[in-house]
């Protein structure tokens, strides 16, 4: 892998070393070019237009959904275009049908998208159980066992944890959700973008993505369901209907019945750019590249005398290139100012939208997160952990 010409394709990262991946990746002329092109030259909408322009951008946009399918392994099943992994969680949430006294089960590591839609249907008469993980970020599928009831409709799990770095076996809590009658939704935001993913393999009957953290334009998400039945779309309008009478209508098949008015075409074509961009750079090679510099990462942070790293201490298979530390006598935000400030380095701090899970761990502040991706060099860990050796040693 030539990380150097790929870095070649990020003009931004000229001025500065990104590691907030995790929040969002940067995105590659390639992806813009293709965003350019759709603007330049056959702006028109989708399913509406017999026009070349229109018939071109129609077929530009359902090669999109093709493309992103083919991405997760996906022979079948429906893909969805939604604007972020958030609105995916929710379609699911809201379109699913609900009886009293069924149970959701999830974990304390979830980002708040797959937290907050579920803790709405507990208000609503439904029965929440969040499995707690250890110090390290690890739970352990006989948790699931556990949990999981002859009451349980759904179990939503991340598959790499946003905060932690923690990579959960969701093929094996599939398996265990089956067995038990429950279904299981992937929340692949950290996921999708940096390690092969199958949803053949992995079985999951849900699975939802955002196009901006895996190089394509911010507003660009999927969410990928085994089967459409029993799942009602979030919107009802233009586009999403075969036919309608005054009493009443019928809605499409396939992704076009959950996409209901003008989608954001350029976003999804981007979307499409950024599948063929990860593919041809090969995502084992990706997953290869960023784990060898996560463990250079976290074995120089165990060096520097006043930094605490939380998560799992070793990188493996249980560990994904997200990295959470702390600076004793620092403020989680003071060190990321200061990072970039002295060095132009970008890292992220706070709570990462895991708030929950910062309390359980008696983090007040939050942590400061490194986050890594195909763009980041050994250079980039070395001046990254350079600087924190400095303002650690002036704590």
């Amino acid at each position: 892998m030539n990380v150097q010409k790929i870095k070649a394709d990020f003009p931004i990262l000229k001025d500065v070393t990104y590691l907030d991946s995790a929040s969002t990746s940067l995105t590659p002329q390639p992806v813009l070019d293709a965003i350019s092109d759709y603007y330049h030259g056959y702006k028109a909408n989708v399913g509406r237009g017999v026009y070349r322009m229109a018939q071109m951008a129609d077929q530009r946009y359902r090669d999109a959904h093709r493309k992103a399918a083919n991405f997760i392994g996906s022979q079948e099943g429906v893909t969805i275009f939604t604007r972020n992994s958030t609105e995916s969680i929710n379609i699911v949430a809201r379109g699913l049908t609900w009886k009293k006294g069924q149970s959701i089960v999830t974990t304390l590591l979830e980002h708040h998208s797959n937290l907050l839609p579920w803790m709405r249907l507990r208000e609503k008469g439904l029965d929440l159980q969040i499995l707690t993980p250890d110090r390290m970020g690890m739970i352990d599928p006989a948790d699931f066992e556990k949990a999981i009831t002859k009451e349980t409709r759904l179990v939503a799990v991340t598959q790499l944890s946003n905060s932690l770095g923690t990579v959960l076996p969701v093929k094996e809590i599939c398996k265990i959700c089956h067995e038990k009658g429950a279904a299981l939704l992937v929340d692949g935001a950290q996921s999708v973008p940096h390690m092969p993913i199958d949803v053949k393999d992995i079985n999951c009957d849900f699975l939802a993505f955002s196009g901006h953290k895996m190089l394509a334009p911010m507003g660009s998400g999927v969410l990928w369901m085994r089967k459409e039945e029993g799942v009602e779309p979030l919107l009802v309008g233009g586009g999403m209907v075969a036919d309608v009478g005054e009493d009443g209508y019928e809605i499409k098949k396939g992704y076009e019945g959950f996409e209901a008015g003008t989608p954001d075409i350029s976003a999804g074509i981007g979307l499409g750019a950024a599948a063929d961009y990860l593919s041809q750079v090969g995502m084992e090679e990706i997953h290869r590249h960023e784990q060898k510099l996560t463990a250079r990462l976290l074995a120089g942070l165990e060096q520097i005398k006043g930094v605490v790293v939380y998560g799992p201490g070793s990188c493996g298979m249980a560990r994904g290139g997200v990295v959470s530390f702390a600076v004793e006598g620092l403020l989680p935000h003071e060190v990321a100012l200061m990072l970039d400030q002295a060095s132009s380095i970008c890292v992220r701090s706070g709570y990462h939208c895991c708030i929950p899970l910062m309390k359980h761990l008696g983090l007040k502040n939050g942590t400061v997160r490194a986050s890594l991706y195909l763009y980041n060099t050994e250079e980039d860990i070395e001046k990254l952990l350079t600087s924190l050796e400095q303002i650690a040693r002036m704590a």
